[in-house]
């Protein structure tokens, strides 16, 4: 269900997306003769991705020139014993930055938790009538990792490969997001 739902989000934003482009062309150049137009060293994006170790993340990011600066955060919460929270923050160079294509290589740094209940932990602290052992499971970690990550008209996958856990306790070996996010 949550797959089905970030899947029909990443399809308005790319829709979204391409109808504001088209909006955007020049009226008096006819649409053989190519539009020249100065690129702003500045740019700015926001979006939406699914990935791991947290499962949902908005994502935003401001650019000079070809250094790229994004941030992504995402938290669920259900009840005491039933959420997860994770954030993400990156540096990197991007390449090909004036191509519907864009491929960008950096460092990153993300902090990730998550907490699910134990039903056989919590079984067994009702049957001693005392707690005995955790009634959840949790999974934390607190990472510097390499990170690359692949754009094409909007459409992005990122993967980074941990290099140093200053926090671990389930650790990924290797954290990926893929999703949509609109450039402006």
């Amino acid at each position: 269900m949550l797959l089905k739902q970030l899947f029909l989000a990443v399809i308005v934003f790319w829709g979204t997306g391409i109808a504001l482009a088209s909006g955007n062309a020049p009226e008096n150049v006819p649409q053989s003769t190519p539009a020249i137009t100065k690129q702003s060293p500045w740019q700015f994006e926001v979006g939406i991705s699914a990935g791991r170790p947290t499962p949902i993340m908005l994502n935003a990011g401001i650019g000079y020139e070809n250094i790229f600066f994004r941030v992504m955060g995402g938290g669920f919460h259900l009840d005491a014993d039933k959420y997860w929270v994770g954030f993400r923050g990156s540096l990197a160079w991007k390449f090909f930055r004036e191509l519907p294509f864009s491929l960008d290589l950096g460092i990153g740094s993300g902090y990730s938790f998550a907490k699910a209940p134990n039903q056989i932990n919590k079984a067994l602290n009702r049957a001693n009538g005392k707690r005995f052992v955790r009634s959840y499971n949790f999974k934390e970690s607190l990472d510097i990792s390499a990170e690359v990550r692949a754009n094409i008209y909007g459409v992005f996958t990122q993967i980074g490969i941990p290099v140093h856990y200053f926090m671990k306790h389930d650790e990924p070996t290797v954290i990926w997001q893929i999703g949509y996010a609109y450039d402006f």
